[in-house]
């Protein structure tokens, strides 16, 4: 059934009015949502970006990235309080409440932002892939098989299990910046320098914030709040998860880009993603840094990739009014695994086809930067207007999203011009 949501009687008592007591015990309950939308934030795109940004501009972007932060948990406790507040998704509400066309707007918009990451994903997976020798034919049909096999003999909670597991990986870029970092006086001196005039330095600008504030990582966490059962009650719990995700995302960031800068600035650009495994094996050691770098690249591409295809087929569900949950077979629900196997078949190709793949990480990021004002416009409209009144958008907090979410879109949309030209 279209309306069906996993998870609910696991998650507990979703039905609940709206609270704002914290317990663990209900934290515990709640995870998962948050933390993997954060963990497939640092994803393979996001190595990309902060690799090449490592290597062209050491620290220099290392401020912009922290700053980012309170930016993310605005945009990402938006989505999740209308997931919590209205038991739908971005695309469902639109659809219902401003019908069919600019639902299917909405979704084009997502569509273009899920294709461009998706790209970035497989390119990380055919990077790792490289790095053991194994072609990029076979790399990206061993993930379109095993990412439809996966999901058509899953659940919400075994999906979401994996993709926590393989979004562990990612902490070896923490060790790997505190193996490569020269030490902090160096690292704060260049982050504090005023950034150069150059198109190059903010085509990446541009990127960065692209991958760290994500079009479809927002209405993941949007939609993944429903299918797995949550309700209003579990608000307080969700908002300090999702606080916690962004946290460790932008660490996570930070870290690769410490390492990145301190090992890769003598390099230049990167020509594959291949040469990304040079920081690696300089601050772990050719054998130790190698693995680490195969595993750590994998697990953020395979986090996100599970991540953009459930957001889009969720979302063509949710714009077409069908099946769209995992508790549902391929016969009952074709839309939905339909939408995911053409997503990734065709990023595979593009990836196959032999374009150079940080050029094409670097692209999708720069265009979910221009795309990102057009469902951050989305999702605060809909948090003034279709939420019960105890979750409303309003007062002091409005104020303050509305000028996040300017800054937001004045600073991806400014810094893929200002490269442009």
């Amino acid at each position: 059934m279209a309306n069906r949501r996993e998870g609910a009687t696991q998650a507990g008592s979703g039905d609940q009015a709206w609270s704002s007591r914290f317990s663990w015990r209900t934290f515990l309950a709640v995870a998962g949502p948050g933390l993997v939308a954060m963990l497939a934030d640092t994803d393979a795109g996001s190595v990309i970006t902060v690799a090449q940004s490592g290597a062209q501009w050491g620290y220099r972007l290392l401020l912009s990235n922290l700053m980012f932060i309170p930016f993310m948990f605005f945009a990402q406790e938006l989505a999740l309080r209308i997931g919590l507040g209205t038991r739908q998704g971005a695309i469902e509400l639109a659809r219902r409440r401003f019908g069919r066309g600019p639902a299917l707007a909405l979704l084009a918009v997502l569509a273009a932002s899920c294709f461009g990451a998706l790209v970035s994903e497989l390119s990380g997976l055919a990077g790792a892939g490289q790095a053991i020798g194994a072609p990029v034919q076979a790399t990206m049909a061993l993930a379109f098989f095993g990412l439809m096999a996966m999901v058509v003999t899953g659940s919400y909670r075994s999906v979401e299990r994996v993709a926590l597991f393989f979004g562990l990986f990612e902490i070896a870029f923490v060790a790997m910046a505190w193996r490569a970092a020269p030490g902090w006086r160096p690292i704060v001196a260049e982050a504090l320098r005023a950034p150069p005039r150059d198109p190059e330095f903010f085509t990446l600008l541009a990127a960065n914030l692209g991958t760290s504030v994500i079009p479809w990582a927002l209405l993941y966490q949007q939609s993944a709040t429903i299918h797995k059962g949550l309700g209003p009650a579990h608000l307080p719990a969700a908002r300090i998860e999702t606080l916690i995700g962004v946290v460790v995302c932008q660490t996570i960031t930070s870290a690769l880009l410490i390492a990145a800068g301190a090992t890769l600035s003598a390099h230049g650009a990167l020509d594959s993603v291949v040469d990304i495994e040079t920081a690696f094996t300089a601050t772990l050691g050719s054998a130790f840094g190698h693995v680490v770098f195969v595993l750590g690249l994998a697990g953020s591409a395979l986090t996100a990739t599970i991540v953009v295809c459930l957001t889009l087929a969720w979302s063509v569900g949710e714009a077409f009014g069908v099946s769209r949950s995992l508790g549902d077979s391929p016969a009952q629900a074709p839309w939905f695994y339909g939408a995911m196997a053409l997503l990734v078949a065709a990023g595979g190709a593009l990836v196959a086809s032999g374009a150079n793949l940080v050029t094409l990480s670097i692209a999708a990021g720069v265009a979910n930067a221009v795309l990102l004002p057009v469902v951050l416009g989305f999702l605060y409209f809909l948090a003034r207007s279709a939420l019960p009144e105890p979750l409303r958008l309003r007062g002091p907090y409005a104020a303050a999203t509305a000028v996040a979410f300017l800054t937001v879109a004045g600073v991806g949309v400014g810094s893929a011009i200002a490269g442009w030209l």
